[in-house]
C-alpha cells in the first residue's frame, strides 16, 4: 500500500501490506503450503541464496505471514517486522539473535513471569546474564549498566501492576552506553503507544493477546530497524520458531478491529477501575488511567489511554482472592488477556507462580492481588459478577 505514512492507524490496520494475487481477492489470501515451486534450478538457487526475492519455505517465507509482518510494521511506524510462533518465542529469538555469551541485559523486576524465567534462569546457561531493576527508577537502570550490557528490556505498562516506564528517558540511558532499548508493547499495542517514536530500538509483541483479540491463536513479533530485525530473521530461518500461515491470517483479521476494540475496552476498564477503587473490600487499584496511579501523568503523555488491564488488591490474602475468583460466573478464569471476553487471574499462583517468592515480592505481586483484562461486556454486568465475590470477604 503506497503512502502508508499518511494513513491513520485504523486504515493501516485494515489495508497495510496486502498484495492481491492474480485472482484479485478482496480479503487476504491464506497460503497453506509448506514449500514453493521454482521455475528452474537457477531460480531455486537464487531464492535460496537471497539473490532473488521470493518465497522458499514457510518456515521463513510465506505470503500470508509477510502481510502480517508488513501490517504490524506499518502500525508501529518502523522499517520491518519478524513474526514468530508466540510472544515468548519472539523474545527468545531477539535475545539469541542480538546477544552472545558474555553479554549482559538489564531488565525490569515487573516483567511477565515467563520472561523473568527466560532471562533469569535459562539464558545464564548460555552465558547471557541479567540484572533486574525497578521499572520506574531511571537511576537504577543507569547504575546497572555494564560495559558488556547489550540490551535494556522492559514492558510498559508492566504485568500485572501496570507500572509505567519512561521510554524516552530509558532510551537515552541505553544509547549513551551503547545499548539497545527493547519494549514489550503487548498491553498497549501500537494503537495506544508507539515505543519507537519515543526512542526505543525494538518492540516485541505477544500477538496472542490484543492483536488477535479473541483468544484464538498464538503469535509473536519483533519490530524495529531492518538492520536489527535482519539478525532476528537469520535466527528464525535456522532455528524455526515460525508463525504458521493460518495463525498469521487469523491475526490479520484481528488487526482489522484492533482500534475499535481497544478504544472500547479502555473506556470500560476506566469505568471498572473507578468502581473498584470506591469498593470497601478493595485495598488498592492499579490502573494508569486513574489519577491515583503513581505514573498517571507519564501515562497521559506516553499512552493514548489507560489500556484494558486493571489489577487490584483485596482485603485479606490468597483465600480471599481465590474466593472472588471462584465466585465469578461471567468473568473467565484464565491467564490469557486481550480477549473480547473479560478474564480474571490470580498472578501469584499462575502467570508469576514459577518465579521465586522473593522475585514476586520485588515485583509487588502479593497473594491478595487479582488482574482483570477487560473485554467488551457491559461494565454493569462485570461489576455485579465481581461484587458477588467481594461481598463474601
Amino acid at each position: 500500500m503506497d503512502r502508508r505514512d499518511n494513513y491513520s492507524p485504523e486504515t493501516l490496520a485494515v489495508r497495510a501490506g496486502q498484495e492481491r494475487s492474480q485472482f484479485g481477492e478482496h480479503s487476504e489470501a491464506l497460503y497453506l503450503t509448506s514449500s514453493f515451486v521454482f521455475s528452474s534450478a537457477a531460480q531455486a538457487a537464487a531464492r535460496f541464496s537471497g539473490e532473488e526475492e521470493g518465497n522458499v519455505y514457510s518456515r521463513f517465507t510465506n505470503p500470508t505471514v509477510s502481510v502480517f509482518q508488513e501490517r504490524l510494521a506499518a502500525l508501529e511506524g518502523t522499517e520491518a517486522c519478524i513474526a514468530t510462533g508466540s510472544g515468548m518465542s519472539a523474545i527468545l529469538s531477539l535475545i539469541m539473535a542480538l546477544c552472545s555469551s558474555g553479554d549482559h541485559v538489564v531488565a525490569s523486576t515487573g516483567l511477565f513471569g515467563a520472561t523473568q524465567q527466560l532471562l533469569g534462569t535459562i539464558m545464564p546457561r548460555f552465558g547471557v546474564t541479567t540484572s533486574f531493576v525497578a521499572q520506574t527508577d531511571v537511576g537504577a537502570w543507569q547504575a546497572a549498566i555494564r560495559p558488556e550490557t547489550r540490551l535494556l528490556f522492559l514492558e510498559t505498562p508492566s504485568n500485572p501492576l501496570t507500572e509505567i516506564a519512561d521510554i524516552a528517558a530509558l532510551a537515552d540511558v541505553a544509547h549513551v552506553r551503547g545499548a539497545l532499548l527493547v519494549v514489550d508493547n503487548c498491553f498497549c499495542t501500537p494503537i495506544l503507544q508507539r515505543p519507537l517514536d519515543l526512542g526505543a530500538d525494538l518492540v516485541v509483541h505477544s500477538a496472542t493477546k490484543f492483536l488477535d483479540g479473541q483468544g484464538r491463536v498464538l503469535g509473536g513479533a519483533v519490530a524495529g530497524r531492518r538492520q536489527l530485525t535482519d539478525e532476528v530473521f537469520k535466527f528464525l530461518r535456522t532455528a524455526g520458531p515460525a508463525l504458521s500461515p493460518f495463525n498469521a491470517w487469523v491475526l490479520l483479521k484481528g488487526l482489522e478491529t484492533l482500534k475499535i476494540r481497544l478504544d472500547a475496552q479502555s473506556a470500560k476498564a476506566l469505568e471498572l477501575a473507578s468502581w473498584l477503587e470506591a469498593h470497601p473490600k478493595v485495598a488498592r487499584v492499579y490502573y494508569p488511567g486513574l489519577a491515583s496511579h503513581p505514573q498517571f501523568e507519564l501515562a497521559r503523555r506516553q499512552q493514548k489511554s489507560g489500556g484494558a488491564i486493571v489489577s487490584f488488591v483485596v482485603n485479606g490474602g490468597r483465600a480471599e482472592a481465590w474466593k472472588i475468583v471462584d465466585s465469578c460466573r461471567l468473568l473467565s478464569i484464565t491467564a490469557n488477556l486481550g480477549d473480547t471476553r473479560t478474564t480474571l487471574t490470580h498472578p501469584a499462583s499462575t502467570t508469576h507462580g514459577r518465579i521465586t517468592p522473593e522475585q514476586r515480592s520485588a515485583a509487588g505481586i502479593g497473594e491478595n492481588l487479582l488482574r482483570i483484562a477487560v473485554g467488551l461486556e457491559a461494565v454493569e454486568d462485570l461489576e455485579n459478577d465481581l461484587d458477588a465475590g467481594l461481598s463474601l470477604i
